[in-house]
């Protein structure tokens, strides 16, 4: 039997035999998909009957590296246990593959990720009266956005962004390039940056190709980037410690919560194949446009 055969009647159990509201059921119902689309992705011959305990830790582990918190983990393990639980109950399977496995350490804090609301602070903290200003809320929107690393956002060049398409040309690890769609409310704080901001600096000759400059004309720095995001941290009261990277969890976080597709997800933040044995095929730009519509918080 197939992942979506099994699905199907676990969802049928839930609601029959388990009596669960339709918020649980749709809470279920994403966990399980999450590790459908990952066995597809990296052992596309094996059913839900034959997953290995083993197969089940190199999930938690990829979602762990796409930037889910602890909680989120723990929470889509226990959705993967229900759903082997059941597959117990209906004697589809021997030996349960989830029993040995524990959920992430949840008893210290994790900076590492914002809630959206957060992340709606932290922007509006930022003084739009000002030409930095102006420019810090584009960077951030795209940072939130599309999920660059920091390095990607300051390398970012005005040739590579390109707003009829709603894409960035972003220069990752390695020298590679990939296309990152980006959201609405992040173009267009980009173009009043770019055309109305920018020509006001006095621009190094070396440096007119970036986007994103410091008063004094040349590329912004990473440093910068950092020291940027601690201060409307400090502005808005924020305890956590948060760093550019955390943007980029956020990005991946929202995403994956929100219902996205795991494999969209990884090719936005441009992670190697999480499979060696098969070549990574690049999913449609439409298709990375519309996960961006869908599940993204500020599209």
């Amino acid at each position: 039997m197939n992942w979506d055969i099994h699905i199907k009647h676990f969802v049928q159990y839930l609601k029959i035999e388990r009596s669960l509201s339709e918020n649980s059921i749709e809470a279920y119902l994403r966990d399980v998909e999450k590790l459908k689309q990952f066995m597809e992705m990296t052992h596309p011959k094996i059913n839900a009957q034959l997953v290995t305990a083993k197969q089940l830790q190199g999930f938690i582990s990829y979602i762990n590296e796409l930037g889910m918190s602890a909680h989120s983990q723990a929470r889509i393990l226990s959705g993967i246990k229900g759903f082997y639980k059941y597959l117990m109950f209906e004697e589809l399977v021997d030996k349960d593959p989830t029993a040995l496995m524990e959920g992430p350490k949840l008893g210290r804090k994790l900076p590492d990720t914002l809630e959206y609301h957060e992340i709606e602070k932290l922007l509006e903290a930022i003084d739009m009266s000002s030409p930095e200003g102006g420019r810090n809320r584009a960077m951030l929107e795209v940072l939130y956005s599309s999920g660059l690393r920091v390095s990607e956002l300051v390398d970012l060049k005005r040739a590579n962004v390109y707003y009829d398409l709603g894409f960035l040309r972003v220069v990752g690890k390695g020298n590679k390039e990939r296309l990152v769609p980006v959201g609405r409310d992040a173009l267009k704080y980009l173009k009043i940056y770019v055309e109305e901001i920018r020509p006001l600096i006095p621009v190094k000759s070396d440096q007119e190709a970036f986007v994103f400059l410091n008063r004094r004309g040349s590329r912004l720095t990473r440093v910068m980037v950092f020291i940027i995001i601690k201060g409307l941290a400090a502005k808005i009261g924020l305890k956590k410690a948060i760093s550019p990277h955390t943007f980029r969890h956020s990005f991946a976080t929202h995403l994956i919560e929100g219902g996205a597709d795991l494999r969209a997800v990884q090719e936005m933040l441009g992670h190697e194949s999480i499979t060696t044995t098969e070549i990574y095929t690049h999913l449609d730009r439409d298709y990375l446009k519309q996960v961006i519509r869908e599940f993204h918080p500020r599209s």
